[in-house]
């Protein structure tokens, strides 16, 4: 499902207008970007959590040439399914 596919299913089971549910979802992806970017985490009830991870810096190594490299240590967010999709979908 992509964006507008989700919009139109919001828009259909909610009752609201397109516009009032584009600027939801715009609302809350914004929400979400400025609490992950403060190490905070969002709980999606029902479908999952939201994390951000420190990975440290490791060596790579390229297979085409064999010459090894160093990978930055960077901040990754990550997504833990909730128990209750878990189980919905299996």
């Amino acid at each position: 499902m992509n964006q507008s596919e989700l919009i139109a299913k919001v828009v259909e089971v909610s009752g609201l207008t397109r516009r009032e549910v584009e600027h939801a979802l715009k609302t809350a992806g914004d929400v979400v970007r400025d609490v992950l970017s403060d190490d905070g985490e969002v709980t999606l009830p029902g479908i999952g959590k939201l994390v951000t991870v420190r990975k440290a810096a490791r060596t790579a190594r390229n297979p085409t040439t064999g010459s090894t490299f160093t990978v930055a240590a960077k901040q990754v967010v990550k997504f833990r399914v909730a128990k209750a999709l878990k189980d919905a979908v299996a």
